[in-house]
C-alpha cells in the first residue's frame, strides 16, 4: 500500500494514501462527526464561493507570499480555534469550509507526468480502514455511489479551487494587494495588540480603479467578493474578544483547580 510521505502535505493532512479497488476491496469509511483535528488550526483555506457563507462568521484574509491564497481566520494566533471546543465540538453554529468537508480525502496528482488525479485519504483520520464500522468504499471491485459522491464532492472542490487562483491573480494583475495590520486595544491593556503576516485589499487602489474595470470585476462577480472580504475584517475584533474569553476561562478554571500535592497530603 503505497502512501505519500508526510512532507509537505496541506494542513490538516498527516499522511496520503491512494484509494484501491486492490488495496481497499473491503475497506470501510464514516463520516467525521468529531472536529478533533481542527483544534487548534486557526486558518483553513476557502475557495471564492463559500466567502458570501463564510464572511458572516469569520474573517477573510489572504497569505503572504507569491501565491496568496485565500483563508477564513477561525483565531488570530497559531494554536487557537475560537470555534472548536477541546472535546471536538462547535460551541456556535458557523459555516464549515469545503477543506473541512472534504477531509480526510483529496484528489492529488500522483505523477508529474500526468494530469491525471487520484482519490487519496489520509489514514490517520480513523475515518477510513477495514474494521471501521461504516458504508462500503467498493463493491464487486467497483466504487459504491458513496464513493462516487466523495470523488464528486473532491473534483467540485478542485475546480472552485482553479477559480479561486484565477480571483488571486487578478486581485495581484490590477495591484489590489496590500499587507495587512490590525491594531486592537483592549480597555485596560497597555499595549495593543498588533496582528500581521497576511494580506487584504487595498481600497484605496480599489476607488482609483478605472470604470471599465470596475465594470467588468462588477459584471464577472470579482466586486461582490472583494467586498465580502472588506466586509469580514470588520470580524477581526470578534474573534479577538471570543479569544480573549477563551483565555480568561482557561485561567479562571487552573485557578480553580486544586493543588495536586496538597490533595495528595
Amino acid at each position: 500500500m503505497a502512501s505519500a510521505a508526510n512532507t509537505n502535505l496541506p494542513i490538516l493532512y498527516r499522511e496520503i494514501v491512494p484509494l484501491s479497488s486492490n488495496d481497499h476491496a473491503d475497506w470501510k469509511a464514516r463520516p467525521l462527526t468529531r472536529l478533533d483535528f481542527l483544534r487548534g488550526v486557526h486558518a483553513i483555506p476557502l475557495t471564492v464561493e463559500e466567502f458570501v457563507d463564510a464572511q458572516r462568521f469569520y474573517p477573510i484574509i489572504f497569505s503572504i507570499g507569491d501565491e496568496p491564497v485565500p483563508l477564513g481566520l477561525m483565531g488570530l494566533n497559531e494554536g487557537v480555534n475560537v470555534f472548536v471546543t477541546d472535546d471536538g465540538e462547535l460551541n456556535t453554529d458557523i459555516y464549515i469550509p469545503a477543506y473541512v468537508r472534504r477531509y480526510p480525502y483529496m484528489l492529488v496528482r500522483l505523477r508529474e507526468d500526468s494530469d491525471e488525479l487520484s482519490l487519496c485519504f489520509d489514514p490517520t483520520a480513523g475515518a477510513v480502514g477495514p474494521d471501521v464500522e461504516g458504508a462500503p468504499l467498493f463493491e464487486d471491485g467497483k466504487p459504491t455511489e458513496d464513493t462516487r459522491q466523495l470523488l464528486g464532492f473532491c473534483e467540485q472542490f478542485e475546480g472552485a479551487g482553479q477559480r479561486s487562483v484565477q480571483f488571486m491573480q487578478e486581485l495581484k494583475q490590477h495591484n489590489l494587494l496590500m499587507e495587512g495590520e490590525v491594531s486592537i486595544q483592549p480597555e485596560g491593556a497597555e499595549q495593543p495588540f498588533v496582528y500581521r503576516g497576511f494580506q487584504m485589499v487595498d481600497e484605496a487602489k480599489l476607488r482609483e480603479l478605472r470604470g471599465d474595470v470596475l465594470r467588468k470585476m462588477n459584471q464577472s462577480g470579482m466586486l461582490a467578493l472583494i467586498f465580502a472580504h472588506l466586509y469580514s475584517l470588520q470580524l477581526l475584533r470578534v474573534i479577538f474578544a471570543r479569544q480573549q474569553m477563551t483565555i480568561a476561562a482557561a485561567q479562571e478554571a487552573a485557578a480553580g483547580a486544586p493543588d495536586t500535592a496538597e490533595t495528595a497530603a
